[in-house]
């Protein structure tokens, strides 16, 4: 089992999470932080370490992270999760200009 970045990580990317982690299996992409599933551990230290929430172990996931799964597991293939990501939530959606 792996742990998952969602939502919430979209354009936020605080890397505290990577910080703590002890086997350095979080990565940046261009609008958010993956978690390689090959590389992590399942210790669970960046959980509580993430400011927005946006992780949580895969088997806890609720049905509307399920897009971040193949996300995370896209890993490393920045082109096709920056991909996803925007298919998710279009750049600039959101914005208050």
């Amino acid at each position: 089992m792996t742990y998952i970045i969602g939502e919430a990580c979209i354009d936020v990317k605080d890397i505290s999470c990577q910080s703590v982690c002890p086997v350095d299996c979080i990565h940046e992409m261009d609008r958010i932080l993956v978690i390689d599933p090959e590389e992590c551990i399942d210790c669970g230290a960046c959980e509580p370490e993430c400011p927005v929430e946006a992780i949580l172990p895969e088997d806890a996931i609720p049905d509307d992270w399920k897009p971040f799964v193949p996300i995370n597991y896209a890993f490393p293939d920045k082109d096709a999760i920056n991909r996803m990501v925007d298919e998710i939530k279009p750049p600039g959606e959101g914005d208050t200009e």
